[in-house]
């Protein structure tokens, strides 16, 4: 059943209306309203809750490992055969350029529920320690991974489909329920995630609760009942610290993936010309609106100017486009909000020194949506805030740099550390350089880590914790040592 108009909870196996009534989502290219969604109030967040709590400790989801594997495939393929239908909404709701929902944004999300159904058959749940007398008594020894419990799910708006079955994926897979509370700017994609799964799939009622709303804070409860075991959030740095002060009140479990300065170093013996339109590209994909986005070129300070003319040229020839259109990198970007967010940022730039060598505002003949123009900011220090907080928009910053030991030492005096990049002719120089990155994601020479099977988290600032992967399915365990007497 495909819904056009509205979207509804999905809370203990039904879908239902929030006692909030509904509130609309909008196209940011356009401003047009697409429709409602479901505005949860804090009750249907308790009665989510409540069913998760029920289908965790009453049913037999945690133990049923092939039936949790069955379950995921079966939300792989609802999801696959809703494909047309969900690229045309997530092009339309989160302003994705089409292109990208052949990528992150819709397919490749979809296609890693298999990999967490795989690793559900091949994860080794039991380790067998053998026999030993600790303290003169003779034991079998063996350690069990199993479960958290309850897991509360916080997603942002920017790459709603990759996020919320980053969650979804291991977290099911390892035997939890889920409360999935998504952005309010982006309600349907998780939206259709609740009806595929009332309506496609053998999910146990409680199992998996979608709860949208209007309220930015009503993830907040998520944090702070006793009923969740677990938060997993992924945002912005400063919500991200409010997170593990609420979750402190119970020592809740936390998995935090926050925000992000990354640094592309181009080095002397780059192909200039194809590392900094490399970068423009990488910069201003999906209007910069990424976490893990390289928004900070350094280039040899011999060649900066050089830099700068190719890289303007390249943003300039980007520009900033229709979603719709397959030859579009760079959209809108998601509000009104954000995008005088991101101005505010342009003017402080100006005040530190800054100059534009590309962009700067908003892109002519664009009266309707929330357009920033692909921007290259020249003249700033590392210590600039344009250059050292995260304005999550189509802005770049080039620096110079003195050498590789310059280049590091500026990549990582950051309170960030979630990605970057590396380019150089010498392959080992570049992994070199790569490897003394305090981030935990790099791409050397335009090398992609992307993957279900690649953890994604990072150091310092930038979160607590690994996502994807084995140690993302591992952030939703506990481990249990059990010993018997022989």
């Amino acid at each position: 059943m495909s819904r056009t108009n509205d979207r509804l909870l999905l809370v203990d196996g039904r879908l239902v209306p929030g006692a909030g009534g509904a509130f609309e989502t909008i196209n940011p290219a356009t401003e047009e309203v697409l429709g409602t969604a479901a505005d949860a109030s804090a009750d249907d967040m308790d009665r989510a809750i409540a069913a998760a709590r029920r289908a965790f400790d009453e049913t037999g989801w945690a133990t049923g490992h092939a039936f949790r594997a069955r379950c995921l495939r079966q939300l792989r393929e609802g999801l696959r055969r809703r494909a047309d239908e969900l690229r045309e909404l997530t092009i339309k709701e989160v302003g994705a350029p089409r292109f990208l929902t052949f990528g992150a944004q819709l397919d490749a999300p979809v296609d890693d529920l298999a990999w967490f159904a795989d690793l559900v058959d091949d994860y080794g749940w039991e380790r067998d320690l053998g026999r030993a007398e600790p303290m003169g008594m003779p034991s079998h020894r063996r350690v069990v991974r199993e479960a958290v419990g309850v897991v509360g799910a916080i997603t942002p708006w920017n790459f709603p489909h990759q996020i919320n079955l980053a969650k979804l994926g291991p977290a099911l897979a390892a035997g939890n329920t889920v409360v999935l509370k998504p952005a309010p700017d982006t309600p349907w994609c998780a939206a259709v995630l609740g009806e595929v799964i009332a309506e496609e799939t053998d999910f146990p009622p409680g199992v998996v609760n979608v709860v949208t709303s209007s309220d930015h804070a009503l993830g907040a409860q998520l944090t702070q009942d006793p009923r969740v075991d677990l938060v997993s959030f992924t945002g912005s740095t400063a919500t991200g610290r409010n997170v593990m002060a609420s979750a402190a009140g119970t020592l809740k479990r936390v998995f935090l993936e926050l925000g992000g300065k990354s640094a592309f170093v181009v080095l002397d013996d780059a192909d200039l010309r194809a590392a900094c339109s490399y970068a423009a590209f990488a910069g201003i994909t999906h209007a910069g609106q990424g976490c893990a986005i390289t928004t900070r070129i350094l280039v040899p300070r011999e060649r900066h100017d050089e830099a700068v003319e190719i890289t303007a040229r390249a943003l300039a020839k980007l520009g900033a486009g229709d979603p719709q259109d397959d030859r579009t990198i760079c959209g809108p970007v998601i509000s009104a909000g954000q995008r005088e967010r991101i101005e505010g940022y342009l003017e402080q730039a100006v005040k530190d020194g800054g100059a534009f060598a590309c962009g700067g505002g908003r892109p002519e003949g664009r009266d309707r949506g929330f357009w920033i123009e692909p921007t290259l900011i020249t003249g700033l220090t590392n210590d600039s805030r344009a250059a050292r907080e995260e304005i999550f928009g189509p802005v770049l910053v080039i620096l110079p740099h003195d050498g590789d030991d310059d280049a590091v030492r500026i990549a990582n005096d950051s309170p960030y550390g979630l990605s970057g990049a590396v380019h150089g002719g010498d392959v080992e120089r570049a992994r070199g350089v790569a490897r003394r990155l305090r981030t935990g994601t790099v791409s050397v020479n335009g090398g992609v880590w992307y993957g279900a099977d690649v953890p994604f988290g990072g150091y310092k600032q930038s979160g607590i914790g690994r996502e994807m992967g084995v140690a993302g399915f591992e952030e939703y365990l506990e481990t249990k040592a059990i010993a018997e007497g022989v």
